[in-house]
């Protein structure tokens, strides 16, 4: 009887030691801030554009005088940001895109692309509906200043495009954006 307790204490030891070991080795769960997590109203369908036409900057820039070329580039260059969890635009955005809407209303033969872009905080799925919503956003306010919606195409690169790679405060900011491409 003794060698049998023995066994199964050394049994009970060693399933004792086994489970210590893989519970001290597992990963540890990263929460995401409450301040990320989408409410249930929040929560919508992300619809994603499809890409513009194939055409490229470089290709509507040789093919325009080197006046508009220069126009177009930095009409493209300039992005509008937004705050952190948001989609409503700040006055600096509503002033670049009264400076767009009037180079789309003398350049009628233009399209727009708007891309919304996103920090990496939040699920994949939460950054991709913000993105929709922040270029959204853009385009309504376009919309408004007269331009027709045909124009203006929209899509959501959620987290997936940073501008800045890295893990902080400014990076975050810089990836808080919407991107704009002309296209005929």
């Amino acid at each position: 009887m003794g060698k049998k307790v023995m066994n199964g204490l050394i049994a009970m030891a060693f399933v004792c030691s086994v489970l210590f070991f893989v519970t001290s080795c597992a990963k540890k769960q990263v929460n995401i801030s409450e301040a990320v997590k989408p409410s249930a109203e929040q929560v919508e369908e992300v619809v994603v554009v499809k890409e513009a036409p194939k055409e490229t900057v470089v290709e509507i820039v040789k093919d325009v005088p080197p006046e508009l070329a220069r126009k177009i580039q930095a009409f493209e260059a300039s992005n509008i940001y937004f705050d952190f969890d948001k989609s409503n635009l700040v006055p600096e955005s509503q002033q670049t895109l009264k400076k767009k809407a009037e180079f789309l209303r003398y350049n009628p033969s233009y399209a727009l692309l708007i891309a919304g872009n996103c920090d990496n905080r939040g699920t994949e799925e939460y950054n991709l509906a913000l993105g929709e919503r922040r270029a959204e956003s853009a385009k309504q306010y376009l919309v408004a200043l007269g331009i027709s919606s045909d124009r203006i195409k929209t899509i959501s690169y959620g987290e997936l495009r940073p501008a800045d790679p890295a893990n902080n405060e400014v990076a975050w900011a810089v990836n808080r954006r919407d991107t704009f491409k002309l296209f005929r």
